[in-house]
């Protein structure tokens, strides 16, 4: 099948299915889009990288402050920044323990923020598509029992039968599409969950072990 046949049944899918259709065929579009860019940006963020934070806590925790910090340089990922915020806040004689903690946590709501950015978009094509499908639906099938009542006796069973089974495309449409944004979803959830906790984890043992202690900061300062 050429490319013509192609569009040209692709089309009269479309037609069959009426207005419900084509808006489900847009949210197809916009599901595939969000979930290609949702992936390219979590992966700008590290958010499955790991390692460079391990290995800076790991180096705190021995109290080397300069590997701590060189496992950190020109990393840009919400972990990463999250720990060097914890590490300069631990650092700086200014902050008590309070102030350190909510500066941290600060920095750490912004970056979850960034990363979470587009889930809700995805909630809605989730929640709303098989919606738009049903409606598609219903709206056929009173199009069908209209056209049943208006030939009386005369209806063709296999015309009206055709007319629900167009009616029922736009319902498997919207469940076609509501599925895999609903997989995504709870994938992309995960991802941002796990890296919350990766980042409570370190930034509570950079701010409560490890590196050259309060008291010595303090000293120094003075």
């Amino acid at each position: 099948m050429d490319l013509t046949h192609k569009t040209a049944a692709i089309a009269e899918f479309l037609d069959r299915g009426g207005p419900a259709i084509w808006a489900i065929a847009v949210l197809s579009v916009m599901t595939v889009a969000l979930i290609l860019w949702k992936i390219w940006r979590l992966a700008l963020a590290g958010a499955w990288s790991r390692a460079a934070v391990q290995g800076a806590v790991a180096g705190w925790l021995e109290g080397d402050v300069w590997r701590a910090r060189a496992a950190l340089d020109g990393r840009r990922g919400l972990r990463a920044v999250a720990v060097r915020a914890a590490i300069e806040a631990r650092l700086d004689p200014e902050l008590d323990a309070t102030t350190a903690r909510e500066e941290v946590a600060r920095v750490a709501t912004r970056e979850l923020t960034r990363a979470r950015s587009g889930l809700r978009a995805l909630d809605l094509i989730a929640t709303i598509a098989p919606l738009i499908g049903l409606l598609g639906t219903v709206l056929g099938m009173i199009a069908a029992f209209k056209t049943l009542q208006e030939t009386g006796a005369r209806a063709d069973p296999s015309a009206l039968a055709g007319g629900i089974w167009e009616a029922l495309l736009t319902t498997a449409a919207g469940m076609a599409v509501a599925i895999p944004a609903s997989v995504a979803l709870s994938w992309f959830e995960s991802v941002t969950e796990a890296a919350r906790v990766d980042i409570e984890d370190a930034a509570t043992r950079v701010l409560t072990r490890g590196g050259p202690g309060r008291t010595a900061l303090r000293a120094a300062a003075e």
